[in-house]
C-alpha cells in the first residue's frame, strides 16, 4: 500500500494538528516495520514550503520524503479552489491514498482520497479563525468531506458533527484518537507546581477565560495559614490575537503571578507537564485534547471545559467546568491546588484512561481506514 501524507502541519512548531501528523507517521512506520511478512506501508511524506525544509526525524527513517519549495498559502490556494496540481505530479509517484492533513482534500489523479478533520469550530464559530482557514475551510469543507473516500477524526464527538453538519455517512468515518506519548509517569507531584496552559494562543482556546478565572482566584481574601495560590504558566504558540492577553499578564494584578513561556520544542514538553500542580484546559471546543491526554500521561491532575471531546477524553478523572464562567472554572483549580488527596484520586484516574490511548492502536485504525478508503475509491470507478 503506498500512502502519501501531507506533512506541512508538522514542520515547524507542531500544534495539535502538527503533533498529530507527525506522531501518526512514527507509528505507521513502526507498524510497517512489524508487518512480519505481510504487505508493508510505503509511507511517503510530502512537504511543501518556501522557507522550511523538511528535516529528516531518525523515527520517520522508515518513510520516504518528498521535499518541494513551494509557498503553503500558495499550494493550498490552488489545491482548494483549482483542484490542481495533483499530488502525483508534485510527487513525481502514484500512489494509493492520499491522505490530507486537513479538511480539504489533497488532489489526485488516482488514489484514494482521505481527510482529517479534528474539529468543525471553524464552521460554527468562523469569528474565530483566520486567514485562509476562515477563506476557504467554512465554504469547502462539506463537498470536500462528500467527495472524500474516508475521514478520520480524532473522537467520537468530532464524528458525530461531521455527521450532523456535513451530512457524511458514518460508514465513512473513522475514530483514530491520538496516542499518549510513552513519557513515564513523575514519581511525585512537586511541592511548588504551577497551574498550567498549553496550546495555541487563539480566541478558540479561552485563554482570556483562564485569566479571569485567575485574576478572580488571586484576588479572594484568604487566611494567613490558606495554601497561597500557584503561579500560572501559559505555554504555547501566540497568535496575532494573544495581544491584550499577553498585555494583560504584564500588569497588576497578574504581573509577577503568570509567565508567558512561548512555544515549548517537544522535546522540552515533557519536563513542563511534570513541573505542574494541574493542568487546565479551558477551550471552548476541542476536537480531541492533546494536550489533556499528555497531562494525563504523567499524572497530572485536569481541569478541563465541559465542551467538545473534552468530556469524552477526561471521564471521570478530573474536574469539568463550564467555560463561560470564571467561578466555577476558579473554583475547580482551587479545589485541586489546595487537596492533596483530590488531586492524587484525579492523577490516578488520568494515568488509567491515558493508558487506554496508543499511538500503535491509531496505527492500526488507520490503516484499516486506508484499506475502506481504496476499496470505495474501486468501488466508486467500477460503477462509473
Amino acid at each position: 500500500m503506498r500512502v502519501l501524507i501531507d506533512y506541512r502541519p508538522a514542520l515547524r512548531e507542531r500544534s495539535g494538528v502538527g503533533e498529530y501528523t507527525h506522531e501518526l507517521a512514527k507509528a505507521l512506520v513502526a507498524a510497517s516495520a512489524r508487518a512480519n511478512g505481510a504487505a508493508p506501508l510505503e509511507l511517503t511524506l510530502f512537504s511543501s514550503s518556501w522557507k522550511d525544509r523538511f528535516v529528516p526525524d531518525r523515527d520517520l527513517a522508515g518513510a520516504a520524503a518528498i521535499d518541494r519549495r513551494v509557498p503553503v498559502g500558495v499550494l493550498n490556494f490552488a489545491w482548494h479552489r483549482l483542484g490542481w496540481p495533483p499530488a502525483e505530479t508534485l510527487a513525481g509517484a502514484a500512489f494509493d491514498v492520499a491522505h490530507s492533513s486537513h479538511p480539504l482534500l489533497m488532489p489526485s489523479r488516482g488514489a484514494a482520497q482521505v481527510i482529517t478533520i479534528h474539529d468543525l469550530d471553524f464552521l460554527s464559530h468562523p469569528e474565530r479563525t483566520r486567514a485562509e482557514i476562515r477563506r476557504d475551510y467554512p465554504a469547502l469543507v462539506r463537498a470536500h468531506a462528500l467527495r472524500a473516500d474516508a475521514i478520520v477524526v480524532s473522537s467520537s464527538f468530532t464524528a458525530d458533527e461531521v455527521e450532523r453538519q456535513l451530512g457524511v455517512a458514518r460508514a465513512r468515518i473513522a475514530i483514530c484518537p491520538a496516542g499518549a506519548p510513552s513519557w513515564p509517569p513523575r514519581a511525585a507531584p512537586p511541592r511548588d507546581g504551577y497551574v498550567l496552559f498549553v496550546g495555541t494562543l487563539e480566541p478558540r482556546k479561552n485563554v482570556g477565560g483562564l485569566l479571569d478565572a485567575y485574576e478572580r482566584l488571586i484576588s479572594l481574601p484568604r487566611a494567613g495559614a490558606a495554601v497561597r495560590v500557584p503561579d500560572l504558566v501559559i505555554a504555547g504558540r501566540a497568535t496575532a490575537a494573544a495581544a491584550p492577553w499577553l498585555d494583560r499578564i504584564g500588569r497588576p494584578p497578574l504581573a509577577g503571578r503568570v509567565r508567558y513561556a512561548g512555544y515549548v520544542e517537544p522535546s522540552e514538553r515533557r519536563d513542563l507537564y511534570a513541573g505542574a500542580r494541574l493542568l487546565v484546559q479551558p477551550s471552548f471546543e476541542e476536537g480531541f485534547g492533546m494536550t489533556v491526554l499528555e497531562a494525563m500521561s504523567l499524572g497530572v491532575p485536569v481541569v478541563a471545559a465541559r465542551r467538545g471531546s473534552l468530556p469524552e477524553l477526561v471521564g471521570d478523572a478530573g474536574p469539568l467546568v463550564d467555560p463561560d464562567s470564571p467561578e466555577e472554572m476558579a473554583a475547580a483549580i482551587e479545589r485541586i491546588a489546595a487537596d492533596e488527596a483530590v488531586a492524587a484520586a484525579c492523577a490516578t484516574r488520568g494515568l488509567a484512561r491515558a493508558a487506554a490511548y496508543t499511538w500503535a492502536s491509531t496505527a492500526e485504525r488507520v490503516y484499516d481506514t486506508y484499506r475502506q478508503a481504496i476499496a470505495r475509491r474501486r468501488q466508486r470507478r467500477g460503477s462509473t
